[in-house]
């Protein structure tokens, strides 16, 4: 069996798998951990991941992104069209009321669902995990903010099964990362002492999340949770999109939000600039070659005038902090530590507030971008029964308050009923950003009759919340009271008592939900829980005072529920999606090779004189190889080779640097950023490179600025340049232009600093008066030692995981 974890981001994801005793990060097929949530459509295909994320500017109307934020949402829900202006793609309706996606695909409009979509992306992680671990992967736990409701977790279990995925629970993000910090500590105080409590904070792209923990050994219980869905790292992006957007039409007179793809490509850069300014404080550059209109335009602003511009969003980092402290009765020295990840949480300004509110610096033991991933996947190996992991158990918090309501003005109280009726769930907002629909579904309890004697029918109902944080109606029952005579009590009230256990045992709780379950009785269905206890004192208290008159006896009958959650998709049309993705799996596998090479050669690299007579070949070249082709000598099949490379090795050739230039560009451009920073540290005498000489740090920075003008003059040139023909400049010339760059500046940046040689003690039992500088072997232990202890150590360091 395979365990892994997906952390589901709104920009980015990550896949963390359960190996070789311990829990690991895996790359995708560009060897990369962090896969972009992201899903293009084309006229043959899909391309999910990094292969879509390179077609948001080229084919930007048909490439989706940001689509979480659409679970379990309607499509005329005034938040839904409020995001419709600032989508470069289209959102369409769904039969069912939903939001939709609307692009082309197969040259075809084709309207996808959000559940579809997270699944095409899912299926993209689940091969990622298959491909690392060599075996077909179904079990997995899938995180989500914790701020999701009713209706988007079920959105999501949705596209887990569509994309063939036994989802064994929807872990919140927070827990996610509380798991993944307090697995690992071998110092947590024990289960009778003294809670550690911790704050976790997780900014994200597109939210920003809070949560406090309690730990003992073994245990952890998530005490509160905060949040703002609205806020996160987007917000910055905006405002720096806003600033260019602003400068640009005065200084190019240039409209950019009238440009889909200019647009794009400016978010793009604006978020690398956001990144650079969370290391560097000075002015920091922004330049876009070819931008509109064949137009190049630059711009620079340093991390002063971006936090000014950002001001009203900082702001909005101290309220969830306070709001959390509040419901978890908690003063800030009850904190022991406050432990931060997410892509936002990297920027200065936010950890200087964060530090400033608690009191205390924040830490970064836990890795920023994968720290939800490995608490999923030890969620799992916890919940699989093909590993042994170390007693953990968690405790969860249920963030919104839960009640229940019933048509029951003309009823007898609470609990007695004539007939059938409908039980109305409602789920109530604790944040005033928090964009929430209440309603999460109705449940109608059936078959509900009148007592023999015209009475109305006392009717239970249990309700819980299950480990993936879902509300549900669990079981009804309906209570019948009926006399009988005194020598038929004891059988017939054994009986009752027997029933009414059974009942009362479907009520227990699963792992990890007990608080969840205490969290949404109190939140509305208090007056609707019934416990053996509860239901022998009722029954005692309806019996008459004399021992020798007719007594009561109760007999439970299980009552049928239909269920009508929110938005949850029906069976038929899970079926239908289930069936559809499979067929867009096939569709985006490789075809014949020679019919890989005819769709990838007769593009944009191939000449408009050439096309025909290639297709021709190519396809003259498939029809004999499988009719006359089949038995031939050896070199009839090697001519037949060199005619078809005469052909198509020189547009195969432009296919290839098209591919790999970029990847040469970025690296001489990540030298030169770094040499850059080297220099400006240089000059602000920062002491770390106080020590280089002047007049070879000067030769670095004309080589860098040389450098730079070439890389800038090349770039534009090649943007320029037709597919079809030969490249301006090819990969082999850019990367000795890296090499040459390396070559003259690494040995002056990485100039060590001068020793400075302290006097010499003399020893007088040494002849020649220097100190015996080798250590003491008694001292010290021997290898073998030595390295039992390093195991020891990283024994202790990891939970024992280990392979059935």
């Amino acid at each position: 069996m395979s365990v892994v974890g997906f952390d589901v981001g709104f920009l980015s994801c990550y896949v963390a798998v359960a190996r070789a005793g311990g829990i690991e990060t895996v790359a995708n097929e560009y060897s990369d951990r962090s896969t972009p949530a992201c899903v293009s459509f084309g006229p043959r295909n899909r391309s999910i991941g990094a292969a879509a994320k390179s077609q948001v500017v080229t084919n930007c109307k048909n490439t989706v992104q940001g689509f979480k934020r659409f679970h379990g949402q309607a499509f005329s829900d005034p938040f839904v069209q409020n995001l419709k202006s600032s989508l470069v793609y289209d959102l369409s309706q769904m039969p069912s009321g939903t939001t939709g996606i609307k692009v082309m695909y197969m040259e075809e409009e084709k309207v996808f669902s959000i559940e579809q979509i997270t699944a095409m992306l899912l299926s993209k992680l689940k091969e990622t995990a298959e491909s690392a671990l060599k075996k077909p992967v179904a079990d997995c736990v899938i995180s989500v903010p914790c701020f999701y409701t009713d209706a988007e977790r079920r959105s999501v279990i949705d596209a887990a099964q569509i994309a063939g995925l036994n989802c064994l629970r929807l872990m919140n993000e927070t827990t996610a990362v509380a798991l993944a910090y307090g697995i690992y500590k071998q110092d947590l105080p024990a289960p009778e002492e003294k809670p550690r409590t911790v704050v976790f904070v997780d900014i994200g792209h597109s939210g920003y999340q809070v949560s406090v923990c309690a730990f003992n050994k073994g245990k952890l219980k998530i005490l509160a949770t905060a949040f703002d869905p609205e806020m996160g790292g987007k917000d910055f992006d905006e405002r720096l999109v806003r600033h260019f957007c602003e400068e640009f039409a005065v200084k190019y007179k240039l409209d950019v939000r009238s440009k889909p793809r200019a647009l794009v490509r400016l978010y793009q850069e604006c978020e690398k600039l956001k990144k650079l300014m969370s290391a560097n404080s000075s002015d920091l550059p922004l330049n876009i070659e070819c931008f509109m209109n064949d137009i190049d335009v630059s711009g620079k602003l340093s991390r002063y005038l971006f936090e000014e511009m950002c001001a009203d969003v900082l702001a909005r980092v101290e309220p969830p902090l306070r709001s959390l402290m509040e419901q978890a009765h908690l003063k800030k020295d009850d904190i022991h530590a406050v432990e931060i990840v997410g892509g936002a949480s990297r920027m200065p300004a936010i950890k200087e507030r964060i530090s400033k509110f608690f009191g205390k610096e924040p830490s970064t033991t836990l890795n920023a971008d994968e720290a939800v991933a490995r608490g999923c996947a030890l969620q799992c190996a916890i919940l699989s029964p093909a590993f042994k992991v170390r007693e953990f158990s968690i405790t969860e918090v249920v963030p919104f308050p839960i009640s229940l309501k019933w048509n029951s003005a003309a009823e007898d109280g609470l609990r007695y009923k004539h007939g059938p009726y409908s039980l109305f769930v409602t789920i109530h907002s604790v944040c005033k950003n928090l964009h929430l629909n209440s309603h999460a579904g109705q449940y109608i309890i059936q078959k509900v009759v009148p007592q023999a004697s015209g009475e109305s029918s006392k009717v239970k109902v249990k309700v819980r919340v299950n480990i993936h944080g879902i509300f549900s109606v669990s079981s009804a029952s309906l209570v019948e009271v009926q006399k009988s005579e005194e020598e038929e009590e004891s059988m017939d009230t054994e009986q009752s008592t027997e029933k009414e256990n059974e009942v009362d045992q479907d009520e227990q709780k699963t792992p990890g939900t007990g608080e969840q379950e205490n969290g949404e009785k109190k939140a509305g269905t208090e007056e609707m829980e019934t416990s053996v206890e509860e239901g022998k004192q009722e029954k005692k208290s309806d019996q008459p005072p004399q021992a020798k008159k007719p007594k009561v006896k109760t007999k439970v009958l299980e009552l049928p529920i239909e269920n009508n959650p929110q938005w949850q998709l029906a069976n038929d049309m899970l079926n239908l999606f289930m069936e559809s993705e499979g067929k867009m799996i096939m569709q985006d596998k490789p075809k014949t090779p020679l019919a890989v090479i005819n769709s990838r050669l007769l593009g944009a690299y191939l000449k408009e004189i050439d096309r025909d007579a290639l297709s021709l070949k190519l396809d003259d070249t498939e029809v004999w190889l499988y009719e006359d082709g089949e038995d031939q000598p050896k070199q009839v099949y090697i001519d037949k080779l060199v005619e078809l490379k005469r052909l198509g090795q020189p547009i195969q050739e432009r296919y290839t640097e098209f591919e790999e230039r970029p990847k040469a560009f970025d690296e001489l451009g990540r030298l030169l950023q770094q040499y850059m920073k080297i220099v400006e540290a240089y000059k602000t005498k920062e002491e770390q490179y106080d020590h280089l000489d002047e007049a070879e740090v000067q030769k670095v920075d004309r080589m860098v600025n040389d450098v730079m003008i070439w890389m800038n003059s090349k770039m534009n040139q090649q943007s320029k340049q037709s597919l079809a023909v030969e490249p301006v400049v090819k990969t082999m010339e850019i990367q000795a232009k890296a090499q040459e760059l390396f070559s003259t500046c690494n040995p002056v940046v990485t100039k060590p600093k001068p020793k400075v040689d302290l006097p010499k003690e003399e020893n007088p039992s040494e002849p020649n008066g220097p100190v015996n500088t080798q250590e003491n072997p008694e001292a010290q232990p021997s290898g073998t030692e030595q390295a039992a202890a390093d195991s020891a150590d990283a024994a202790e360091a990891k939970p024992d995981m280990d392979l059935d």
